[in-house]
């Protein structure tokens, strides 16, 4: 029963030797331990080794039973620089992930991160890493720098992914409305999640998943509110003309099979509500390592609790990534 992690992060070495050696918009300081901080308008991170370190990452993964993770970038993303900075961050970034899965290739595989300020860049980003670098998709965040995923300008990106059955996992950045999350780490806590859930919602509204209808999108802490809020979608798209303009199925059709679900929250019940909306073929592993908040063990842990037949949990556990990636 091979595991696949579908949602971790990693900051290559290079990466975080070009933002520490020509400061832009992110600046980079150490704590007291020796790892990077990576500060950014409205927040920061802490590169901890397993953020940066692959070599100790393989170990650890080893330690817990992980077969195999599918790496991505996190905030603050490229798209937060200047366009031609950006650009070249993400190519550096993705050259990274292939030289990983190059000489790693059993353990790793990796989505693509885009410079999302440039919509024509990251179109050609996007091939480069679909094409030269064999990658089989992208993360995206959940808005560029306050734009949505769904504006016009990002849907040359859809195109080119809908030609070639791209994997874009939505993964969410500081929200819309962030003035009102500065305490209690609500930001990530609460803002994270609602923003994962307004962008896959007017992604679905404005017509993009039904004009791109093989992207494979997989959203990120079992896509935030949807498997709860879905119900209401599906109402809105009865009562309100606008909801229908774009469209011409519920909301739902959309989220049970054009969407997966990492499951990037280790609560039971919640696996549960969203295996019992989606399906259990469209959850995926998911832990968030090397974050504070993310867990390897609890990962783990939450899916085996999890009640389903010992075919949907292998699937769950990798079987489901696994098909998606082509693996």
């Amino acid at each position: 029963m091979p595991i696949v992690d579908m949602h971790d992060h990693f900051y290559p070495p290079a990466y975080l030797d070009a933002l520490a050696k020509d400061p832009g918009n992110v600046r980079v300081t150490h704590d007291q331990d020796g790892n990077p901080l990576l500060h950014y308008p409205g927040d920061y991170n802490i590169a901890v080794r397993g953020h940066r370190d692959i070599a100790y990452r393989t170990e650890v993964l080893a330690q817990h039973g992980i077969d195999r993770q599918v790496l991505s970038l996190t905030t603050p993303g490229t798209h937060v620089e200047r366009p031609a900075r950006a650009q070249a961050l993400a190519a550096l970034v993705n050259d990274a992930f292939a030289a990983v899965i190059a000489e790693r290739g059993r353990r790793f595989s990796a989505l693509a991160t885009l410079p999302l300020n440039d919509p024509a860049a990251s179109v050609a980003e996007l091939e480069r890493c679909l094409g030269e670098l064999g990658l089989r998709g992208a993360m995206l965040f959940s808005n560029v720098n306050g734009v949505a995923l769904a504006d016009r300008r990002f849907w040359p990106l859809y195109e080119a992914a809908n030609d070639r059955g791209a994997i874009l996992h939505i993964h969410p950045t500081s929200p819309v409305g962030v003035e009102a999350m500065t305490e209690y780490w609500l930001m990530p806590l609460v803002g994270f999640l609602l923003d994962t859930t307004l962008a896959a919602a007017h992604l679905i509204f404005a017509g993009v998943l039904e004009r791109f209808p093989r992207i494979r999108w997989v959203l990120s802490h079992l896509g935030g509110a949807l498997p709860y809020l879905a119900e209401r979608l599906d109402r809105g798209y009865e009562a309100f003309r606008e909801c229908r303009e774009h469209i011409r199925k519920p909301p739902s059709e959309y989220l049970k099979t054009q969407c997966w679900y990492d499951t990037v929250n280790f609560d039971v019940n919640a696996l549960r509500l969203a295996a019992d909306f989606a399906g259990p073929g469209h959850l995926l592993a998911g832990s968030d390592y090397p974050h504070q908040i993310g867990s390897l063990s609890k990962m783990v842990e939450s899916l085996r609790a999890l009640p389903a037949s010992e075919a949907d949990r292998a699937g769950i556990l990798g079987g489901n990534a696994e098909k998606l990636l082509g693996l």
